[in-house]
């Protein structure tokens, strides 16, 4: 004897589309979810079924209710990733560099995917977050350069259209954003360095939009083997002039 098929709650399948929306990188954490009205009107139901459908992921922990109205997506979403060794991984000189390395197989696979799968809507994106990459730069505006700089390698992360790595990425920047910002703070005031690193970025961008996965994973790993190498060189100076005011201390 066949068993009756139960048809799904309503809330439930909005439910279902929220956290697909989530998940996908179409809303992100600490985004204000539209209103409720614009909400059922997007997805064609009633205001109590998406009210219950809200208060389900609120029960998840996935969204919340903040004081002045509004439905946020948890900024905690990710956060996972921030154990407190991280923390302190982060936070120790001599781990800056195993840090770079994860950066550098991670992005490098971004690259790679982002060159076999970005839509014209990603490539879009990359091309506005290089552009004005490409203003800060030009302007020497040196702290929204770094900023932008951030964001074009999470255009980059979108345009892989994988959702473990994306939401890696963000956690990541989430966690290194400080960090890395040091990290350049050291090399970019070096104009050549500086120059040498945004031409990195143009070829990059150019292989992903040539489609060749090769070739774009080769130039995010010529990008962050560039980074290392000058962070290294700023190591070894900054050790040299340490190494000179000590002898002149010496001498009085």
């Amino acid at each position: 004897m066949y068993q009756r098929v139960k048809s799904p709650k309503i809330s439930d399948v909005i439910m279902q589309q929220l956290e697909t929306m989530i998940v996908e990188g179409t809303l992100k954490p600490g985004q204000k979810l539209p209103s409720e009205r614009d909400l059922a009107k997007q997805f064609d139901v009633s205001r109590p079924s998406l009210r219950e459908a809200i208060q389900k992921l609120a029960a998840k922990g996935v969204i919340e209710s903040r004081q002045g109205g509004g439905n946020y997506v948890t900024e905690r979403l990710g956060r996972g990733f921030s154990d407190p060794l991280l923390e302190l991984l982060a936070n120790h000189p001599e781990a800056q560099y195993d840090l770079l390395e994860f950066r550098h197989a991670l992005e490098g696979l971004c690259a790679y995917y982002a060159a076999l799968r970005s839509t014209e809507v990603d490539r879009e994106n990359i091309r506005t977050r290089h552009s004005e990459l490409q203003a800060f730069h030009d302007n020497k505006d040196f702290a929204r350069e770094v900023v932008a700089d951030v964001e074009f390698h999470l255009a980059i992360a979108e345009a892989a259209h994988n959702m473990v790595l994306l939401h890696m990425m963000r956690a990541l920047f989430d966690l290194l954003k400080q960090h890395i910002k040091e990290n350049l703070n050291e090399i970019y005031p070096q104009q050549s360095v500086r120059a040498n690193i945004h031409d990195q970025h143009k070829l990059l961008m150019q292989a992903i939009f040539e489609g060749d996965p090769q070739k774009a994973q080769s130039a995010s790993h010529a990008h962050f083997a560039s980074v290392e190498e000058a962070l290294l060189e700023k190591g070894k100076e900054n050790t040299r002039l340490e190494r000179s005011l000590r002898r002149t201390s010496d001498k009085r």
